[in-house]
């Protein structure tokens, strides 16, 4: 049990009730109805964690107040760990405190075990808690470029918490590991992590994947079966790439998200569901919104914490360090010992622009394993090649060499557009998304 948690707001009734809730769950508890004697009170009491909230009555509504006092706090003790304490209509202003080092936020009228699990966690996590888990059994790759630090400093601080977060990022940077990684050092990491591919649902086939149906619905009906979302209940919600749901599915996804209910096809029974949801795009689902393809109202519902996975090319330095990760998964799988890699091979590499990202780093050491003669892996072992849109190769001689260089360069005029790109090409959205993921567009 921790020794001291510090409550910090101006409503009298709220200290009371916190005081008589938390008394459980601390040896002790201080209650301030002002900031005004906050940073004297730490000194004098010591405390695991603070409950800060976000406004007080002698200062503005807008939160800007709780910030203040969060950054005056984590400049003295930076390894004090702060919950805020906000009013629904500021969790925008709660993220921002997250930016600023708090450890998670708890929504007014709170949820008792909630707002003890998300005290709780903060007080493990700034003992090392977090860091641990992610960097032992991790499935994701840490490296330890700036862009990579300052995204694991984040998802350390919000993998704890329950806010839904949108995870973005071209092909093959690595989102659904995030995704995983995200789930692993949260609450519910012995819960189910359910991924569900939106690109690869048909229209017809969403709402049965997704919510489930009861026997007879339809004509395959022959039993009753929970979705996806159900198959999640006390887990984390992984949907990927979300950016491709069609525009009348999006109305039936956001009534789940709101109401964290789910009813069966052919049912009229409501079930609760608790999950946590990750959602992953490798589009701007911001520029989607302004043009009208993805709706606004369900973008800030997955969109509460987003983060961005950098193109390799914009972190040269990652990329030996991830090589020589593969190189030793590779030389174990094929049986070849004591590989490694040249300085010749290590400087192609790095000048190499991975358009592919990650997942085209990896498959070029594979193929460089393979062929590989000596202990020694060589520039030439590396057969590296970029996409035809982006350099003047050879044209395409095989059928899907030409399909493929036609919806790369459909894409590019589009802008990223894939409903312009599938009407131009005159196929629908899912079998250009099919086609995309086949040739790792």
């Amino acid at each position: 049990m921790p020794n001291t948690i510090l409550i910090v707001d101006d409503n009298r009734n709220v200290l009371a009730a916190l005081k008589l809730l938390l008394e459980r769950e601390f040896r002790q508890v201080v209650a301030l109805p002002s900031p005004n004697t906050l940073l004297r009170q730490i000194e004098q009491s010591r405390p695991d964690v603070v409950l800060l909230d976000m406004n007080f009555s002698a200062g503005l509504n807008t939160g800007n107040e709780g910030l203040l006092w969060l950054r005056e706090i984590k400049t003295r003790h930076p390894d004090l760990p702060v919950v805020l304490f906000t009013a629904y209509a500021d969790i925008e202003l709660a993220v921002a405190g997250m930016k600023e080092g708090a450890a998670d936020f708890v929504v007014k009228p709170w949820d008792n075990e909630r707002l003890i699990a998300a005290l709780t966690r903060a007080c493990k996590s700034e003992k090392g808690t977090a860091k641990q888990s992610a960097t032992q059994d991790s499935p994701l790759f840490w490296s330890d470029s700036p862009a990579m630090r300052n995204l694991r400093l984040m998802v350390e601080k919000i993998a704890p918490t329950d806010a839904a977060i949108l995870i973005t990022g071209e092909n093959g940077t690595g989102k659904t590991l995030l995704a995983k990684e995200i789930h692993g050092l949260s609450a519910r990491h012995d819960k189910p992590f359910v991924t569900v591919d939106l690109g690869a649902l048909t229209e017809t086939l969403f709402e049965s994947e997704l919510f489930g149906h009861v026997k007879g619905a339809f004509t395959d009906a022959k039993t009753d079966r929970a979705g996806k979302i159900e198959e999640a209940a006390g887990g984390t919600l992984f949907l990927d790439e979300i950016g491709n749901l069609a525009f009348p599915q999006q109305a039936k996804l956001l009534t789940v998200i709101q109401q964290r209910t789910v009813t069966r096809v052919g049912s009229n029974k409501a079930v609760p569901v608790d999950f946590r949801l990750v959602c992953a795009t490798n589009q701007k689902l911001d520029e989607n919104v302004l043009r009208g393809e993805f709706r606004e109202d369900l973008y800030y519902r997955v969109n509460t914490i987003h983060l961005e996975i950098p193109p390799l090319r914009n972190r040269c330095e990652d990329i030996v360090p991830f090589a020589e990760r593969f190189l030793t998964l590779f030389a174990e799988k094929y049986h070849k010992p004591g590989l490694k890699l040249s300085p010749e091979a290590a400087r192609k590499l790095t000048n190499h622009p991975w358009y592919g990202n990650i997942r085209e780093l990896e498959h070029a050491v594979e193929k460089a394993v393979i062929i590989a003669d000596g202990n020694t892996l060589l520039a030439g072992d590396f057969q590296l090649t970029v996409p035809a849109q982006r350099t003047d190769t050879p044209e395409a001689t095989t059928l899907e060499e030409m399909e493929a260089e036609m919806i790369r360069k459909c894409v590019a005029k589009c802008g990223g557009n894939l409903t312009a790109v599938a009407a131009t090409l005159g196929i629908t959205r899912q079998t250009l998304y099919n086609k995309m993921k086949k040739y790792g567009i």
